[in-house]
């Protein structure tokens, strides 16, 4: 199944040919929806890493607490290149869109629901804590290392900002099986 949706993806990813002159168009939009909706289908089919919560809710605070803790990283090292420098920025805005996120969603939060979400932030960033006090060769190559977050985080951000309380599409719902 995850050669499925992987090849699935690819297609996706590939630009459409142009229309036909004759070609009726959808309305506006439409292609963007059905498209957001395709990704979100396979980023909630694919497995998540072992610890993260399932809830979108606790998992958008795991997420945003890995970006903080990647930057956080990042901004301690002295040779940082242009990449880094870029990558640190783009995480703050990630990190930023996923804080948006959660307090948004947060009046709408059962109390079990916001703790959830503080102990898999603190989870998250408990991850980051052992690297901090490595020589910068460690801290550079842990940062230059962390492969991102999954693709349901920025869903699960999305759902939660808002109020998204139907279930995601299935990679059934999007013609994948």
């Amino acid at each position: 199944m995850l050669i499925s949706l992987v090849s699935a993806l690819v297609l996706a990813a590939q630009t459409p040919p142009p229309q036909d002159a004759g070609a009726m168009s959808t309305a506006p939009g439409v292609d963007a929806v059905e498209s957001q909706r395709f990704r979100e289908a396979v980023a909630y089919a694919n497995p998540m890493p072992r610890g993260a919560p399932e809830g979108d809710y606790p998992l958008v605070a795991w997420c945003e607490a890995l970006v903080n803790g990647h930057v956080a990283l990042g901004e301690t090292l002295t040779d940082a290149d242009p990449l880094d420098l870029d990558i640190i920025r783009l995480g703050r805005l990630e990190a930023a869109d996923f804080r948006a996120a959660l307090n948004a969603a947060e009046p709408r939060q059962t109390a079990a629901s916001r703790a959830a979400a503080a102990a898999a932030a603190a989870e998250a960033a408990a991850k980051w804590t052992p690297l901090v006090g490595q020589e910068e060769a460690v801290r550079s190559q842990a940062f230059g290392l962390f492969f991102g977050l999954p693709g349901r985080c920025e869903h699960a951000a999305r759902r939660i900002r808002l109020n998204i309380t139907t279930p995601p599409a299935t990679p059934g719902d999007v013609g994948l099986e």
